[in-house]
């Protein structure tokens, strides 16, 4: 590839902090918000103009349970909590179940973006929105600052530690720590808003929207992948539709992501001219809304100390540094055939393909008991050959299997609480991120609300 030189410059540097949080996704606000809470100064960029990530830019609405698989024991609390309650004093949520025990939470997108704006302003973090990170400023082995690029030119924001929080690893892979990446990544998928689902379900009493999505002529250039939706709260007959598949996407390269956002959009097309042309009361189908970043589900992993496997967490291996609680099944989206593998702790496993019969097996015999809840250790947030950056959400170091399970938002958002809780953990003792000590990290975390089991 040609190449230019640019000229040496000096940068201005923005801000000088305590922690330095990369992302602005639920992720990366509590991650700030945690170690801002604790005493730390911290500064938050984030690309979009509004943080949430996924859940508000990609519009995936919806958080998974926050109980264990008997839905009695709460093992997921703290700012996922603590957001969820806000949102339900603004009827900005919709629960699955009675008392909020159900298998989800659906969420109000556009009032979660005010809901983390308050919990930012409020730590006193120091926002930093329409803000892409450029670079990392290495001193010795270790992260000095954050080169970004802002509307301001570029600037640097210095810091004593800092969390990986970009989702694709930007940080880390240009401060030269190692990470891995996955010839059968999962597929990223882009989300639609669409209106007027109630009256094609009126009219046609047999319709079913994962299997029109893919059947007819206006379906054959939509990959047959998966396709869920949910209602979207305090709106009438709006539907967030997740049915879409560009497969063999890495979106951690520019031009791939590129592709991927296109292809995204098209398909949404496809999609809704389906509905449109090929049922009756079709012409009420109305495109409202896309996300504005297709929803990735996979690109880099950090390697770190740990490798979660999926029969830990399948098994529900318990670790004397867990972090993290959750029940979610591994749940894989094929990159080379139709459908999606689901393993659940109880032993079963699907392979689901819109349009036929859901194939049930079993990855285990049946047992007398099974594991309610699994767990992720503070080792697989801790980058090999790290001095002050870990990494959080959907970068954590986990196996294909393991991967399809803790990828989720209420898993991605413990990881940010243990990672903004152990840099302040880190300031506090002067030392590394290795050698927070996982006691002091539980017992802080737990004080802080979270669930500590």
């Amino acid at each position: 590839m040609r190449t230019i030189r640019e000229e040496a410059r000096d940068v201005p540097v923005a801000a000088e902090c305590d922690v330095c949080v990369i992302g602005g996704g639920c992720t990366g606000v509590f991650a700030a918000v945690a170690a801002a809470r604790l005493g730390a100064r911290v500064a938050l960029v984030e690309n979009n103009g509004f943080f949430g990530g996924v859940a508000t830019a990609g519009l995936v609405n919806v958080w998974h349970s926050l109980h264990d698989t008997q839905g009695e024991a709460r093992i997921i609390a703290g700012l996922t909590q603590e957001v969820i309650e806000r949102l339900e004093r603004r009827g900005g949520v919709v629960f699955g179940a009675p008392a909020g025990k159900g298998p989800y939470t659906v969420l109000g997108t556009e009032d979660l973006k005010i809901v983390l704006d308050e919990l930012v302003q409020e730590a006193g973090v120091r926002p930093f929105l329409h803000c892409r990170f450029a670079a990392a400023h290495m001193e010795g082995g270790r992260i000095g600052a954050a080169v970004v690029e802002d509307k301001s030119g570029r600037r640097a924001i210095a810091a004593r530690y800092f969390v990986d929080a970009s989702g694709d690893g930007d940080l880390i892979a240009r401060a030269g720590l190692p990470f891995t990446g996955r010839d059968d990544l999962q597929p990223p998928t882009t989300c639609a808003l669409l209106q007027g689902l109630g009256e094609i379900e009126t009219r046609n009493p047999d319709f079913r929207l994962a299997a029109a999505a893919f059947e007819g002529s206006a379906g054959e250039g939509l990959p047959r992948g998966y396709l869920w939706s949910t209602a979207v709260p305090g709106a009438r007959d709006l539907r967030l539709v997740a049915g879409t598949r560009v497969s063999g996407a890495d979106c951690s390269d520019a031009d791939q992501l590129t592709r991927a956002e296109l292809e995204g959009r098209r398909q949404v097309r496809l999609l809704r001219d389906r509905l449109r042309e090929g049922f009756e009361g079709g012409e009420s189908v109305a495109l409202v809304g896309m996300s504005s970043y297709i929803g990735i589900r996979e690109t880099r992993h950090a390697r770190c100390r740990h490798t979660l496997t999926e029969q830990e967490v399948l098994t529900g291996e318990r670790f004397a540094d867990a972090i993290a609680n959750g029940t979610y099944p591994c749940d894989v989206h094929h990159s080379g055939k139709p459908g999606i593998t689901l393993r659940y702790l109880d032993g079963r496993e699907d392979y689901a393909v819109p349009g036929r019969p859901t194939e049930r097996r079993r990855w285990r015999p049946e047992q007398e008991a099974s594991p309610m809840f699994w767990q992720i250790p503070y080792r697989s947030l801790v980058p090999e050959g790290a001095e002050n950056v870990l990494v959080a959400g959907r970068l954590v170091d986990a196996d294909r299997g393991a991967y399809g399970a803790v990828r989720v938002m209420v898993a991605c958002n413990q990881t940010g609480e243990a990672a903004g809780t152990a840099c302040r953990l880190a300031l506090q003792d002067g030392g590394s991120v290795a050698e927070v000590e996982a006691g002091a990290l539980r017992e802080t975390m737990a004080r802080q609300g979270s669930a500590i089991v």
